[in-house]
């Protein structure tokens, strides 16, 4: 989570992280659903999208969030991060999950709820070990 990202980084990051998602989700989402994957692929790459500008634009602020209230990334900031994060997202993917999925609300919440059980872990470890990786290849680039 450093504030010396660039946009394009920041755009990097976040296809990185909806791309693995799409591939670990689709598959698993048509079997638990018993829809078709063409379906369940279309669904999740829409919320993809959407999550995908989200993050960008989420990413930046809680940058700056953080460099403001001078606080470093650690454990409880990276729980802070992922609980805004996917918060943000429900209020909008629940609507769309029922309408393309031709499911009730409750449906679509606890279908989105399941995935936020996947997707809370899943943003800590990606975001961690995308830092991790950047902070190598910066080590190595310096040396």
């Amino acid at each position: 989570m450093s504030t010396q990202k660039s946009f394009s980084e920041r755009v990097f990051q976040a296809i990185g992280f909806e791309l693995l998602a799409v591939l670990l989700c689709t598959p698993l989402l048509a079997w638990l659903m018993d829809k078709p994957v063409v379906d369940m692929g279309v669904a999740t790459i829409a919320i993809g999208l959407i999550a995908l500008a989200w993050n960008v634009v989420f990413n930046g602020l809680f940058d700056r969030l953080l460099k403001r209230l001078a606080l470093a990334p650690s454990a409880w900031t990276r729980v802070l991060h992922a609980l805004l994060f996917e918060g943000g997202l429900v209020a909008v993917s629940v609507p769309l999950i029922a309408w393309w999925l031709n499911v009730g609300l409750m449906q679509a919440l606890i279908l989105d709820i399941g995935v936020l059980l996947f997707f809370l872990p899943y943003t800590y470890i990606y975001h961690w070990a995308y830092d991790v990786l950047r902070a190598r290849m910066l080590e190595r680039r310096m040396a």
